[in-house]
């Protein structure tokens, strides 16, 4: 019986500190979102003002958040260092930059790189262009693959079966967050993913984000793999058929350039 309950104390104690690990994973996640008085963190977290306090006491304590003022919490030096950390552990993210600072540089727009987790597309890199533009887009956010530019770049060597799976995914994710489902059809996704595979390069008309169009294509390591994408992105006005399709070969001879020194 002593045997038995303390395994059972043991178990019930495992539970509740993965349940503050997450509680406090997940505080982290709403400041870094914007989110920064204690009202609007304990009802996301769905727990008393005095253990939302905790919590934030607790991670302000150990260094990743911060308090400038009464009530206001903002992410801590720890957060921001591990940041730095996991992006240096990323040696594409290096080898990129140059190459996408010359093409923002070069066309004026937004310029992204991204890599594929999962069903979604994780963007490494963000680099603004010089027309003043803010997109919903983010470093170290992530978006359906099957619905972004960048995303649809990562999926080019796959076949139809996995392109269907990966745009009901990202349907019900959008769904999910309460989104605007903007993809075509999936007779005309299918389509356009085939005619996309077999220029290298992806075109995106406003499928992702209203009043965004942007040109895509992948970027290849020595195997001839796919393990990145990197986009050009702008407004409507800056992005006519016929620039995106010349924007094509730009992009897709900077995604080659990138490709042709990676180790």
């Amino acid at each position: 019986m002593a045997e038995s309950e303390a395994a059972k104390d043991e178990t019930e104690g495992f539970a509740l500190g993965t349940q503050t690990l997450l509680r406090g994973l997940f505080l982290l996640e709403c400041v870094g979102a914007g989110m920064s008085d204690i009202r609007t963190l304990s009802g996301r977290l769905g727990t008393p003002r005095t253990t939302t306090h905790r919590t934030l006491a607790n991670l302000i304590k150990a260094g990743y958040l911060r308090q400038p003022g009464p009530g206001r919490y903002i992410l801590g030096p720890k957060i921001i260092a591990l940041g730095k950390q996991a992006l240096e552990q990323r040696p594409l993210l290096s080898v990129a930059r140059p190459f996408l600072e010359a093409l923002a540089r070069q066309t004026g727009d937004t310029v992204h790189l991204g890599v594929r987790e999962g069903a979604e597309v994780f963007y490494l890199d963000k680099i603004p262009g010089s027309r003043g533009l803010e997109m919903r887009s983010r470093v170290g956010s992530c978006m359906p693959v099957a619905s972004t530019g960048v995303g649809r770049a990562l999926l080019l060597d796959l076949d139809a079966p996995e392109w269907e799976a990966l745009y009901a995914r990202a349907i019900e994710m959008k769904q999910r967050q309460g989104l605007s489902v903007l993809l075509p059809p999936w007779a005309d996704y299918a389509r356009d993913m085939a005619a996309h595979a077999h220029r290298g390069w992806v075109s995106d008309l406003e499928e992702n984000e209203l009043g965004v169009r942007c040109v895509a294509a992948p970027v290849r390591d020595r195997t001839g793999e796919i393990i990145a994408a990197i986009s050009v992105a702008s407004a409507v006005p800056y992005m006519p058929l016929d620039r995106m399709a010349s924007l094509g070969g730009e992009v897709l001879r900077c995604a080659h350039d990138i490709s042709a020194i990676l180790d």
